[in-house]
């Protein structure tokens, strides 16, 4: 066989691996949940102030398992210059249901 005859088989091998190739799935979990229990209150917890950092204050999550808010405590988090953080937030619905809005870094 000629090296040019090689060279054409392979490329053609090539070609055919290239069309059978799968690329792995991606699994992407997005959970709405909508509960019709309103959260209580929330706590006001005391911080020290420390430089460098900014306080993520606590929320209550819904335990599915026991049916009742759960309290999370907040915690310290770097800060990051040009942005604010928005703590989690219980939201009402359109139809009376409440959700939770998760945490976020916003430009200011």
């Amino acid at each position: 066989m000629t090296t040019r005859t090689l060279a054409l088989i392979g490329l053609l091998c090539l070609g055919a691996a290239g069309t059978t190739y799968t690329p792995p799935a991606q699994a992407r979990t997005f959970v709405d949940l909508d509960i019709n229990v309103a959260p209580p209150a929330p706590r006001y917890e005391r911080v020290v102030v420390r430089p460098g950092y900014v306080w993520a204050p606590g929320y209550w999550q819904w335990d599915g398992r026991y049916r009742r808010h759960v309290w999370r405590s907040g915690y310290y988090v770097r800060a990051r210059p040009g942005f604010v953080w928005v703590g989690p937030r219980w939201v009402q619905g359109p139809r009376g249901g409440w959700h939770r809005v998760e945490g976020y870094w916003a430009r200011r």
